[in-house]
């Protein structure tokens, strides 16, 4: 007799409707007055949080006015009719990508606030099978965070459904383009930056008047101090990056005063990363719209000054006339325009604490137009001095606020480095919860925003390579190919995701979801095929580097769903357990024994290994299994699964913990306590529910009363799911109307035996509670081609090797572990 999980549609009970009606009526009437106060306030809280977004979400958007034009026309501008094409094209850019596209459509596709690549892919886990691990379950769809939609049989939405799940290279396609995407965010994290921090710091050495050379001291005694510096705080960098930080410290030595202090700025900014932004992110709201304030009233400033007949670029004409004259070059300068609209993908990847009503807001009434004043006021100025291209925005300053603009620029550049960052680590993280990135460390720096993390391991490689980039390329313009590169690729992913969201999760027309898709490839191809001419000037930077990520993610991934099968097809079956007796042939010896498996159901391999080769066991075994779920997050009251395997003399269950993509391990969270609290509520409730029914099967699936609470003190709720039956799966049965006179009838018996067993529990714990860790080794079979050998042999083995173990993530004492260690070969 196997006990599996099962569904039932009374959650809750009779328990949740008695404590419905104990409701008092004074606490409904202030929830009314609540709500009434959320109305009348609701426009101010909807003000302040536009405001709070600015200093998370645009960032890096408003600070391309920095380096737009010197990318756009690196060689000089020829004609001066060129800058009124090019501020016509970035017009148009802007409101077609992050204002209609991004802000008004994307945005509106996040998976409960959250945003992202990985977002937008668990929501599609969630309407269609194609999750390549599948390790979920009917009950996992009836958590409150796992919302999702219907549609008819017949409809255009079910057949696109049904053409994913048929075979499992779509499925394996959609995975590895998700996986490309998140690979150019990381790229993102890496160039945004560079080219930020080294734009802003630009103004150093711009020879405006009354300044010489930019600076008071002589460059090259600023250099060789900046140098100094850099180099000490360089070398507290770990071993590991010894090799690459010593090369680094080579072309600095030849860089300009510019570069030195960009690097400087870097590893200030990578190196107050594990404080986290909550002490200093006040302050990033302030900044961002100081900024964009004043690069909007400069930009009116200058059209003023300089030419107002830049205002001729909203007209679309000049973008035909650019390409006109300008042809193949007109055409490559598309990739310098691309950067007007890089940081949209951070502002959908930054979503997460903020509603979209506040993005629209921010964008529409502060970023939009500053945006278009500062590029239009920029214009203006280039069109009466054509040979400052190449530092358009610092020339174009009024001489009295030079300095403080010149400040202003590089603490909004910080501010859109850390946006870029924060969002490199949230990506990270999702894809670290859904099986496609090795396990590292992640620590919360927040106790009020949940979203707020740093992950050490991936915050030092980010600052060796973007160090490496600043140092090496040195000028903006190869960084803004790169930049470019990247950029362009995540909007294609997301066009392509947003194409199977609108299908499947919005249920649009095919012809709506045909008329989005057709326009936002026409524009993005067309900036992919100019930044496809600067592959050679940068743009294979973000191609590297994201080849480097996505080999280490998908093998890693291969080697985790592979493990996976290797459970699935090698667990023990329930009659195998049952012939063993309650003994299971062994002496049971005082305590219990935690066995971490990776299934959800059926008994791991791991489990007969284990009693094979000893000649004992612990008096009661919990099978302990840890997944993650399509969803940003899994409320504590519904995070645990528990089950019984077998008869009740056998003393073996299940617990199935369940986490979303933003759900972290913190150190304070005593998961041994919870998960023996969520046991003792469950055997209470087991032995409530003795007698229930007269049918052989039976099944509940509710939360924890106030009875079951008392238990030592534990006021936590939990998801409980009872099933008897002999099949492995089977629909569940409800209770008949006469389980509640059995109840009566035979409650003391069940109280003692329910007693008795949480006392037997109890004693167990008492003894000792060791965790039975699997390791499970994956080596390539000998006639196993070349590269296979290579990606299972070397690739995984050695991500395994320097990956965190399961034991470090739920903080399992030393002493109390227990590795089982075994080999397969695939």
């Amino acid at each position: 007799m196997e006990i599996d999980e099962e569904n039932n549609e009374n959650k809750g009970g009779m328990w949740d409707l008695e404590q419905k009606l104990d409701q008092p009526m004074d606490e409904e009437a202030g929830r009314l007055r609540n709500m009434y106060r959320e109305k009348k306030f609701s426009t101010l809280l909807l003000l302040r949080l536009a405001y709070q977004s600015l200093g998370v979400v645009y960032g890096d958007l408003g600070t391309s006015p920095l380096y737009v034009y010197n990318n756009t026309f690196p060689r000089g501008i020829e004609d001066p009719e060129d800058v009124i094409g090019a501020l016509s094209l970035i017009i148009y850019s802007l409101t077609l990508i992050p204002l209609l596209k991004y802000v008004f459509i994307v945005c509106r596709a996040n998976d409960n606030g959250q945003g992202g690549t990985f977002a937008l892919y668990s929501l599609l886990c969630r309407q269609a099978k194609i999750n390549t691990i599948p390790n979920q379950h009917r009950t996992d769809e009836e958590l409150t965070t796992y919302s999702r939609s219907t549609f008819h049989e017949h409809s255009f939405a079910a057949k696109t459904k049904r053409w994913l799940e048929a075979y499992p290279y779509r499925k394996n396609t959609l995975l590895i383009l998700v996986v490309v995407g998140t690979c150019m965010v990381i790229g993102d994290g890496i160039l945004t930056p560079a080219i930020s921090v080294l734009s802003a710091s630009g103004g150093i050495k711009v020879d405006h008047p009354k300044m010489s050379n930019g600076i008071n001291l002589p460059s090259n005694y600023l250099s060789l101090m900046c140098l100094l510096i850099t180099a000490c705080l360089l070398a507290s960098l770990s071993v590991i990056y010894d090799s690459l930080t010593k090369k680094i410290i080579i072309l600095l030595v030849d860089a300009d005063v510019v570069v030195v202090v960009a690097v400087i700025i870097l590893v200030g900014l990578f190196s107050l990363q594990h404080y986290g932004t909550d002490r200093v992110g006040w302050l990033f709201a302030p900044i961002v719209l100081l900024w964009f304030l004043l690069v909007g009233g400069i930009g009116i400033y200058n059209i003023w000054k300089y030419d107002s007949s830049v205002l001729r670029a909203f007209s679309p004409v000049y973008i035909y006339r650019y390409f006109k004259r300008g042809k193949r070059d007109g055409w490559t300068s598309l990739g310098g325009i691309m950067l007007s609209i890089t940081g949209t993908e951070a502002l959908f990847a930054d979503l997460a604490h903020f509603p979209v009503s506040a993005i629209q807001l921010a964008f529409t009434v502060i970023v939009f137009p500053c945006l278009l004043l500062a590029y239009s006021g920029q214009a203006a100025y280039l069109m009466q001095n054509t040979d400052h291209v190449a530092d358009a925005f610092y020339r174009s300053i009024p001489e009295s606020i030079y300095w403080p603009v010149f400040v202003i620029a590089t603490l909004a550049a910080i501010v859109a480095s850390q946006a870029t960052i924060s969002a490199t680590f949230s990506i990270i993280k999702q894809a670290l919860a859904l099986g496609c990135f090795p396990r590292v460390k992640v620590v919360h720096t927040s106790k009020k925003f949940l979203g707020q993390i740093y992950i050490p391991d991936i915050n030092w490689i980010l600052m060796v390579l973007c160090i490496a980039v600043t140092a090496g390329f040195k000028n903006q313009s190869q960084i803004g190919n790169a930049y470019g590169t990247a950029v362009v690729i995540v909007m294609l992913v997301t066009t392509l995701l947003m194409t199977l969201i609108m299908l499947l999760v919005w249920h649009c027309h095919w012809v709506v979801v045909l008329i989005f898709t057709v326009l936002s490839l026409v524009v993005e191809c067309t900036y992919f095929s100019a930044v496809l001419f600067k592959l050679d000037q940068g743009g294979w930077v973000p191609l590297v580097i994201a080849a480097a990520f996505l080999v280490i993610m998908y093998v890693w991934h291969y080697g985790t769903v592979k493990r996976y099968e290797f459970e699935m097809h090698s667990k023990v079956s329930m009659a195998w357990i049952l012939g063993l007796g309650p003994s299971l042939g062994l002496v049971r010896v005082p305590g219990i024994g935690l066995v971490y498996t990776e299934l959800a159901s059926g008994v791991p391999h791991i489990f007969s290994h284990f009693i094979t080769n000893l000649p004992a066991i612990h008096s009661v075994v919990v099978f302990v299994c840890v997944k993650y779920l399509p969803v940003y997050t899994v409320p504590e009251d519904e995070r645990f699964l528990v089950k019984r395997i077998g008869p009740k003399n056998y003393h073996m269950f299940r617990c199935v913990a369940r986490y979303g993509y933003k759900d972290l391990h913190k150190k304070d969270d005593d998961f041994e306590k919870k998960l023996f609290d969520n046991l003792f509520m469950f055997v209470r409730l087991d032995s409530m529910m003795d007698g229930c029914s007269d049918s052989d099967e039976y099944s509940l699936y509710g939360q924890q009363t106030q009875h079951s609470r008392d238990y030592n003190g534990n006021s936590s709720t939990a998801n409980i799911e009872l099933s008897y039956s002999s099949m492995d799966s089977i629909a569940p049965a409800k209770c008949h109307p006469q389980g509640n006179s059995t109840i009566t009838s035979s409650g003391h018996e069940s109280s003692q035996t329910e007693v008795d067993e949480l006392e037997f529990l109890n004693s167990c714990r008492d003894a000792g509670v060791v965790h039975i860790l699997g390791n499970t080794v994956i080596r390539a079979r000998r006639e196993s081609r070349f590269y296979k050998k290579l990606a299972i042999d070397y690739i995984y083995a050695f991500l395994r090797k320097i990956c965190r173990e399961n034991s470090v993530i739920f903080n399992v004492p030393h002493e109390s572990l227990l590795n089982v260690g075994q080999i397969f070969y695939v």
